[in-house]
């Protein structure tokens, strides 16, 4: 028979379900299956995570900020030119995807009933609105004007409740350095990003109202915002920018500015190898059990193949078969349920996080299908090859002992 292995694999498949084989076959799946949907699971909340985060935060801060060089701790700046080879031809350098400028400055944001302290983002019309529309809850972006600066705001949903403010009210900012020089803004929108240290203080404008309280010219600007085709390469990015920098500039990395969060997702990444590397030493382990178990159980049948002349390797190619059977329909089962369950919170939401601590309301998802056929191959793979241990005993069984072997 060409394929007696695989044959007589089946026939054991096939017992009756009430017999002990049928039992550990189940538990042998069921493992499988658990892993895979584990697997499966945690790579899609980690990716979500690191996605949200990341959308978040590069949603209000670059990749690459280039800012005047200065000892200066506070919230001014000094102007740098938009005369730079680095603004002019940025578009020459392969790494950058967009570049846009702001500028900042300290103030005190007053309604009639409240006022707080807030930093004003200057931005211009070649701002990436594309990041930053995932944020925002309520209201418009900035509307600009070619005759003067425009006199709508974006806030944070905090700030907006901390002075009972919604879209379309009016409020007045005082500058630090120009306190006699208020200006009536509209509240055009209102933004949420969950990362406290912008939400509590940050407010977005105009750019020309910033040059305008400054005496700057339309040229001068706070600084350059980077954003890069491949954030994973930052750091060879940020030496090819710095090299087109001029010598009183200085380049600051998003990586470096919010170290402790980056600190973190990387802590989620070691995490997460010690995390699957215990799933798959305990789908191994099961499975090297339960394999032991189904050839215990089938002792005399081995004595007696054996006697009838098959090969070492024949036998255990029954139960090689055997284990790839129970591998391929855990994985199906784990498949189903892991794809099955990240797709519904992916798009019902139904698991919650408290923002204070997540920097979002949600079990985030995001669904890598490179990485789920991955684990996939890497699960068959690891179980295949770790089950040609337990067969190794078949080799060692006599055949006369075997036959008259009582379970």
């Amino acid at each position: 028979m060409t394929n007696f292995p695989r044959y007589i694999s089946n026939r054991i498949q096939n017992t009756a379900s009430q017999s002990f084989s049928a039992t550990v076959t189940k538990i042998g799946i069921g493992s499988i299956a658990l892993g895979l949907m584990v697997m499966i699971i945690a790579f899609g909340i980690l990716f979500g995570f690191k996605d949200a985060i990341r959308q978040k935060l590069f949603s209000i801060t670059p990749h690459i900020r280039v800012a005047k060089f200065s000892a200066n701790e506070s919230y001014e700046e000094y102007p740098i030119t938009k005369q730079t080879d680095l603004y002019r031809h940025y578009k020459n350098i392969p790494d950058i995807k967009h570049l846009q400028v702001s500028a900042q400055k300290a103030g005190i944001l007053k309604t009639p009933e409240e006022m707080l302290g807030v930093v004003m983002k200057g931005i211009s019309r070649d701002f990436d609105t594309t990041n930053f529309h995932s944020v925002m809850i309520a209201g418009k972006p900035i509307q600009f004007n070619d005759t003067t600066y425009s006199k709508d705001i974006l806030i944070s949903k905090i700030i907006a409740d901390k002075l009972k403010l919604n879209v379309g009210d009016n409020a007045i900012i005082y500058f630090l350095n120009a306190p006699d020089r208020p200006r009536k803004l509209n509240v055009s929108g209102i933004y949420e990003t969950g990362l406290e240290e912008f939400d509590k203080t940050l407010i977005i404008g105009d750019l020309g109202l910033i040059q305008k309280i400054n005496g700057w010219g339309a040229d001068s600007v706070g600084a350059y915002e980077i954003y890069l085709k491949d954030f994973d390469a930052i750091q060879a990015s940020s030496k090819v920018v710095q090299d087109k920098m001029q010598p009183d500039m200085k380049l600051e990395k998003v990586t470096d500015k919010f170290m402790g969060l980056f600190d973190w997702l990387g802590m989620l990444d070691r995490n997460m190898v010690i995390f699957l590397t215990l799933i798959l030493f305990v789908a191994c382990f099961n499975m090297i059990s339960i394999l032991l178990v189904l050839m215990m159980e089938r002792t005399p049948m081995i004595g007696l193949f054996k006697a009838l002349g098959s090969s070492n390797w024949q036998i255990r190619k029954i139960f090689l078969w055997s284990g790839f059977l129970m591998i391929f329909k855990g994985m199906v089962y784990g498949n189903i349920i892991g794809i099955g369950f990240c797709l519904i919170q992916q798009h019902f939401k139904l698991i919650p996080l408290d923002p204070a601590n997540y920097y979002m309301n949600t079990v985030p998802i995001t669904m890598n299908w490179g990485v789920i056929m991955l684990l996939n191959l890497a699960t068959v793979s690891l179980v295949l090859f770790v089950l040609l241990i337990p067969t190794f005993v078949i080799t060692r069984i006599q055949p006369i002992k075997a036959i008259i072997f009582k379970k």
